[in-house]
């Protein structure tokens, strides 16, 4: 049979009804097959989210990746539900003829960068360099964020700042994991490197001529700035960031609220401050002799003038690092040294007056705030003195204008105290003034300069016929204060007592601090871990420590309301007894004795 035509019946033949029910089931049962394989891909990418993708390099490993703009990082993705992204920048490398200026935008790269391990931090006071993760290219910020979030999760924002003393940086020892685990994965946790040391806060007349006082601060302020321009992509709300500090972060924390004469940028909602931390703070021309001594001792004191500036940013790395360690103060004796060489100081525009002369004067942003302290903030700090002239001189060698007069009325201020393990008989005494009086007070006064700022508006907007147009003045600003006390055996055998920021374990988690915590919080002291996390967390999620507190937890009432009794209320935490007190006549009366001394001590 020969074939048939073009167009012909047998071309156009129609198949037997048998064949044709199958042919349409393979039809349908194709289209459902790839029906299902559009759904499991969507599903994949939804699991993955905006930020996931499959990185080809390292076999089937899923790795989030996230575009800044001027880069593309490429982080961690964590068994707990979290992605994780360390050491971005947020600043250009502040080297050669950028040492000592404000920071400066990082460079764009086009290429995929890498965010799984830690950036150098910054060199600190007395380290050894060069030594591994450390160096003067060093500002970089870690963001930890839930796996699924996304532009429109709109998270609280909890932006920590680390303490050190304006000497050190220790970012890397600080995790995120366990507060957003903690949370029901309802936060984004962020941190970052600042310059220390000379490298964040040398002073004096011939910075300020041609360079940036209180780089140090000025770092700060672009992490809270790169926050404001980027969180959302890691699902965080730039509307609703907490920043949060311990010791110098505390103290960044307090400069922050009054900065530029207390200018509201809005890069942050609400502040926590654990242990304010508060040195000398000089007028920055009154740092010439500091800057002075540098250029010796690096042999630039050749050089005239803005020219001495230009041959330190031309010094080797390790040249400047070696004198950037501590020195006696002017009228000062060499020892004990100043527990802080390199501060903050007035540079008449980010920190425009005194610390307390600015908060004072109302020049502060208001936004609900959290401060709290140690029972025995200056035990880790103080010298170990046998007798009141050890004790006067480690006062004035710390705050270098106090006179005999007022080293006379510190002693009698804090007699003789109880003695305490390991320690000399004066040492007590030490402790008490100074951890009150560089820490405790600091936070007290603070608090109370919100409270009288917080009756000023409340009574200006009464006066002027104001009917609730101004809420946060009429109903008080919201402020919140806490006292630690928790026990512990190794810190009581010590003679430590509850020293400064022994909490922050049980804020972050027993596994989340530097150098780990105390055993304590692993064994009997394991239950203050759940409620500290919860108050903090309440206040990052809510403005407000109660309003999200674990159950059963007591209400942690405000420190004051206008038109109530001016109480100070803080909440007392202890092992098993964690209620609200009264701050004491007594210590609120030593407050306001080194709250007059301020002018004096720089503070």
């Amino acid at each position: 049979m020969t074939d048939a035509p073009e167009g012909s019946v047998a071309e156009n033949a129609q198949p037997s009804p048998k064949k044709v029910k199958k042919s349409r089931w393979s039809r349908w049962r194709v289209a459902i097959l790839a029906a299902g394989a559009v759904l499991v891909l969507l599903v994949i990418l939804v699991v993955l989210g905006v930020l996931g993708y499959f990185d080809h390099d390292n076999e089937t490993l899923l790795k989030p990746k996230v575009s800044l703009g001027y880069a593309t990082y490429t982080g961690t993705r964590l068994s707990n539900h979290l992605v994780r992204f360390r050491g971005m920048r947020y600043a250009a490398p502040p080297l050669g003829d950028l040492r000592w200026r404000a920071p400066a935008d990082p460079p764009d790269n086009q290429g995929l960068l890498s965010a799984e391990e830690f950036g150098p931090i910054c060199l600190g006071t007395s380290m050894g360099y060069p030594a591994d993760g450390e160096d003067e290219d060093c500002l970089f910020i870690n963001v930890w964020a839930p796996a699924n979030a996304t532009e429109k999760s709109k998270l609280p924002v909890w932006l920590f700042i680390q303490g050190g003393g304006y000497t050190a940086n220790a970012n890397a020892n600080w995790d995120g994991s366990e507060v957003i685990e903690k949370s029901g994965h309802s936060i984004v946790f962020v941190n970052f490197n600042y310059r220390v040391g000379l490298w964040g806060f040398l002073a004096g007349s011939r910075v300020r001529a041609d360079g940036a006082l209180n780089a140090g601060l000025l770092d700060q302020r672009a992490a809270m700035q790169w926050v404001q321009s980027h969180i959302a992509v890691f699902g965080g709300d730039p509307d609703h960031v907490v920043i949060h500090g311990v010791s110098a972060g505390a103290g960044s924390v307090a400069l922050h609220l009054a900065a530029y004469g207390g200018r509201d940028d809005g890069l942050f909602a609400g502040a926590v401050a654990e242990s304010v931390f508060f040195p000398a703070q000089p007028w920055a021309e009154e740092l010439d002799w500091q800057f002075d001594r540098l250029v010796a001792d690096v042999g630039c004191d050749d050089a005239g003038g803005a020219d001495q500036l230009d041959c330190l940013r031309s010094k080797d790395t390790a040249v400047l690092q070696g004198a950037n360690v501590p020195s006696a103060f002017p009228n000062a004796t060499s020892y004990p040294l100043p527990l802080f060489y390199w501060t903050p100081c007035i540079d008449g525009d980010l920190i425009q007056d005194l610390p307390y002369t600015m908060f004072e004067k109302g020049n502060l942003i208001k936004v609900p705030v959290l401060f709290g302290n140690d029972n025995n903030e200056g035990s880790y700090f103080a010298f170990n003195a046998a007798t009141s002239s050890d004790m006067t001189i480690f006062m004035k060698n710390n705050y270098p204008h106090l006179t005999s007069n007022d080293t006379a009325s510190i002693v009698a201020t804090y007699p003789l105290m109880p003695a305490v393990a390991n320690h000399n008989a004066w040492f007590p005494s030490t402790s008490a003034a100074y951890g009150e009086a560089t820490f405790i007070c600091p936070g007290v006064n603070i608090l109370d300069a919100y409270y009288n700022a917080s009756l000023s508006a409340s009574n200006s907007s009464s006066s002027s016929g104001g009917s609730g147009s101004n809420t946060t003045a009429a109903q008080g600003l919201p402020l919140w204060s806490y006292r630690y006390n928790v026990q512990d055996a190794d810190n009581t055998a010590s003679g430590l007592g509850v020293p400064h920021v022994f909490e922050a374990a049980a804020v972050f988690g027993p596994d989340s601090i530097p150098g780990g915590s105390a055993r304590s919080y692993s064994g009997y002291n394991a239950p203050m871990v759940p409620l500290v996390m919860g108050y903090f967390l309440s206040f990052v999620r809510a403005l407000d420590p109660s309003a999200l507190r674990e159950e059963g937890a007591p209400e942690w009432g405000r420190w004051a309301s206008p038109g109530g009794e001016d109480t100070r209320s803080r909440l007392v935490f202890e092992l098993d007894n964690t209620t609200m007190e009264d701050t004491p006549a007594s210590q609120v009366a030593r407050c306001q004795f080194w709250k007059g001394l301020a002018e004096t001590m720089e503070q």
